[in-house]
């Protein structure tokens, strides 16, 4: 029995989210059923992140076992043939007993893209958010620069999150122009239940004057939800990379280092 390592993109407009479920067609699903074909064998993959209905992933790390003799790096090749056209897998690696595709992430990127134009893209209508009135973003930046450092983000999760702690750490909160076309980048060790499109949200929000650029700051006062925008639209938000700590691919035994 061999575990193995799979990184995997997706266009999530046509899924349910990640995590297989009984209402509604998942990327899990799709993924177990090429690899059953592939493997001759019940599969159950384990993804880094359960992205939601819409949301997107460049980078989305899924971790199975098998005793498959397909070599590991020959993966995405086979798979590729199988899988629909809107999941692809990039590369596949073979990792430790222990390894744990969730459990083991020592930070992770997601990027948030809004189209900011009087009229909505058609091209871009699945992957980004449009926001037809001018947003103002040098307001949004010095919002966002608050989010740096290690605090209490409980105002940033949404009802139904199981996080056992709420405080995480951001590493890196960007926001860029170019065009109509306004991207958010946030990095950090971990972050809680739509705790980036909570972000997003309140960023439009201060981009249109409807609320104060120290809205992330009260938010870790208050710890309420209230004190923050509307969570935004899911398909705007990407996965775009999971990080994992060289250690991970050494230990013999999982390590939960971070639960989101």
């Amino acid at each position: 029995m061999r575990r193995i390592l799979l990184t995997v993109e997706y266009d999530g407009t046509n899924y349910a989210g990640w995590q297989r479920q009984i209402n509604g067609l998942a990327v899990q699903q799709v993924l177990e059923e090429a690899l059953q074909k592939a493997t001759k064998e019940r599969i159950v993959v384990t993804g880094a992140s359960r992205t939601d209905a819409g949301v997107h992933a460049l980078g989305q790390a899924v971790h199975f076992d098998t005793n498959s003799a397909i070599p590991p790096e020959k993966y995405p090749f086979v798979l590729n043939t199988m899988l629909p056209r809107d999941v692809r897998v990039h590369t596949g690696r073979e990792v430790a007993e222990g390894f744990h595709a969730r459990f083991m992430t020592c930070g992770k990127r997601y990027t948030y893209r809004i189209v900011n134009s009087r009229h909505a893209s058609a091209l871009r209508r699945n992957t980004h958010v449009h926001v037809p009135l001018p947003l103002d973003l040098l307001p949004m930046q010095e919002a966002a620069a608050q989010l740096l450092g290690t605090h209490d983000f409980a105002a940033f999760q949404a009802a139904g999150g199981t996080a056992k702690t709420t405080v995480r750490t951001i590493t890196k909160a960007e926001l860029t122009r170019a065009g109509d076309e306004i991207t958010l980048t946030v990095e950090g060790d971990a972050f809680l239940y739509n705790m980036v499109r909570i972000i997003a949200g309140t960023l439009i929000e201060v981009g249109l004057h409807r609320r104060t650029v120290n809205a992330f700051t009260e938010a870790y006062t208050t710890l309420d939800r209230l004190s923050l925008g509307v969570t935004a639209p899911a398909h705007g938000l990407e996965l775009t990379e999971v990080r994992y700590p060289d250690e991970a691919f050494q230990m013999p035994q999982a390590v939960k280092w971070h639960e989101d």
